[in-house]
C-alpha cells in the first residue's frame, strides 16, 4: 500500500516521503480500515519537528496522520461493535498514530460510527477537535448549570465546542469577530462578545470554566474572571506536572514538566483556580457520544481545502503556512 512515512525529526523540515509499505497486521483487537480520507492538523507538523517526542517518542520510518475516516475491511477475533462495510473515524491512539496510508489498524476501542449525513471529508474534520472539546470538559469536572467561557469560539474548536457544552446543560459564552456572531449563535451560544468593542476581563466574572486556546498572556487574563475553584484547561500553553502524571510519563518527565509548568500553576494559585493541559487521546466511546449529537443537531464542520493524498505535503504545508478558515483535508480518490 501507500504511505506517508516520517523518517527523522527535523524541525526545518515537515515533509514526509510517500512509499509503498507493507499493509498493516491486524491484531485480534484491530480494525483493517480502508482509509477513505484523513484529517490534516498542526499536531502531525508538530510530530515531524520532533516537538512532541518528549511525550511520544516515535521509532522511524513511522506512517503520520492521527485523524482517520475509512471503511472497514476486516476485523479481528476480539472485535465487538463493528463489522466489515461499516464507515468509521478515529482520532488514531497515540503510540500508533499512521491515517495517512491507503489502510490502516486500529483498535476498535478507538473507533466510532460516522454519522450518516457527514460525508467522509467533512467527517475527517471531526475527531481531533471534538475529543479535545470532550477531554477538556471532563478534566474540568464540568457540571451542568455552569458557566462555560471559550476565547476566539467562532472557529473550528469553537464549532464543535459550543453545541457541545450546550448539550451537557453548560451557560455558553465566546468572544470573537461581530461577522461570524449569527453562525455561531444558531449553535446555541448564550452570550456573543465583540473583542473590538467589549474587554471580556471587564464584562465578565465568576465564570466556572474556561477552555482557554491560546495561552500566552491571555491565560492570566482568563484566570482573572473565574470564581474561586474554577477549573480552566489549555489546549495551546505550558503542560505542567499535573499532565504529565496523568499522562502516564516518567517521574523524572513528571519533574521537569513540573519545573517548566511551575509559572503557570502558581499563577492558578493566585487566582484559586485549577489549571490543566489537554493533549488529546483516542477515544471511540467519547467520540461515538460527539457522533449521536452531531446527527441529533445535524452540525457540519467547516472545510477549508481538500487535497489528493499524492499532494500530502502541500497539505502540511498549508496548515503550518497558510491562513485557514476551516480543515484541511486530504482524501484517497474519493471525496
Amino acid at each position: 500500500m501507500k504511505a506517508a512515512q516520517l523518517t527523522q525529526y527535523n524541525k526545518n523540515n515537515i515533509k514526509l516521503e510517500l512509499v509503498d509499505t507493507p499493509m498493516p497486521e491486524l491484531g485480534a483487537q484491530d480494525v483493517l480500515v480502508k482509509v477513505t480520507a484523513a484529517g490534516v492538523n498542526p499536531v502531525d507538523n508538530m510530530i515531524s519537528r520532533g516537538q512532541i517526542k518528549l511525550l511520544i517518542p516515535y521509532k522511524f520510518p513511522q506512517i503520520a496522520g492521527n485523524e482517520v475516516v475509512g471503511i472497514v475491511e476486516k476485523v479481528g477475533t476480539q472485535v465487538t461493535g463493528f463489522k466489515v462495510g461499516d464507515r468509521v473515524f478515529a482520532r488514531m491512539p497515540l503510540d500508533r498514530i499512521g491515517a495517512f496510508a491507503e489502510y490502516a489498524a486500529i483498535n476498535y476501542r478507538a473507533l466510532a460510527h460516522v454519522p450518516d449525513y457527514l460525508t467522509d471529508v467533512e467527517a475527517a474534520a471531526v475527531p481531533l477537535t471534538a475529543l479535545t472539546v470532550m477531554q477538556a470538559l471532563d478534566l474540568m469536572g464540568a457540571k451542568k448549570g455552569g458557566t462555560f467561557f471559550m476565547t476566539g469560539g467562532t472557529g473550528g474548536v469553537g464549532a464543535m465546542a459550543i453545541p457541545i457544552a450546550k448539550a451537557k446543560g453548560l451557560t455558553v459564552i465566546t468572544n470573537g469577530n461581530i461577522d461570524n456572531k449569527a453562525r455561531i449563535m444558531a449553535l446555541g451560544l448564550n452570550r456573543f462578545i465583540d473583542y473590538k468593542t467589549e474587554d471580556y476581563t471587564q464584562t465578565l466574572s465568576q465564570v466556572d470554566y474556561v477552555l482557554d486556546t491560546l495561552g500566552g498572556a491571555e491565560t492570566e487574563k482568563q484566570m482573572s474572571i473565574m470564581k474561586k475553584g474554577g477549573k480552566l484547561v489549555n489546549l495551546n500553553g505550558m503542560p505542567n506536572k499535573a499532565f504529565a502524571k496523568r499522562f502516564g510519563l516518567p517521574k523524572w518527565k513528571q519533574i521537569l514538566f513540573g519545573l517548566v509548568g511551575g509559572k503557570v500553576d502558581r499563577m492558578a494559585k493566585k487566582y484559586g483556580v485549577t489549571y490543566d493541559f489537554v493533549f488529546v487521546e483516542s477515544n471511540g466511546a467519547q467520540l461515538q457520544e460527539v457522533a449521536d449529537l452531531f446527527s441529533q443537531l445535524k452540525i457540519k464542520p467547516s472545510i477549508d481545502t481538500v487535497y489528493d493524498f499524492s499532494q500530502i505535503n502541500e497539505a502540511l504545508d498549508k496548515v503550518a503556512n497558510g491562513r485557514s478558515r476551516g480543515k484541511t483535508v486530504i482524501t484517497f480518490g474519493e471525496k
